[in-house]
């Protein structure tokens, strides 16, 4: 598949979810983007789901977490075995 992709935006995306590769960030944002999507039309329905569905719903399964870096917009990690100052 050929795909047209501005590079900024796709080293962006790469920089905020930690991917490794340019296959790994589109396939991200992909997935991020339909959780989104589901979770808005679920809302806009009105339906009545518990907490614990509501959670068992949207928490992020393997499939969508493609490695352990998740997504990692606000921060950076601290380094091992310091806590970060207080805000």
């Amino acid at each position: 598949m050929t795909m047209n992709i501005d590079e900024d935006v796709l080293a962006r995306v790469m920089k905020v979810t930690g991917a490794k590769t340019k296959t790994q960030a589109v396939e991200m944002a992909l997935a991020e983007m339909a959780r989104r999507h589901k979770m808005k039309e679920l809302f806009s329905q009105g339906v009545g789901l518990t907490p614990d569905e509501l959670r068992a719903e949207f928490a992020p399964s393997p499939s969508d977490v493609l490695d352990s870096h998740g997504l990692m917009v606000a921060e950076k990690k601290a380094p091992y075995g310091k806590s970060r100052p207080a805000r």
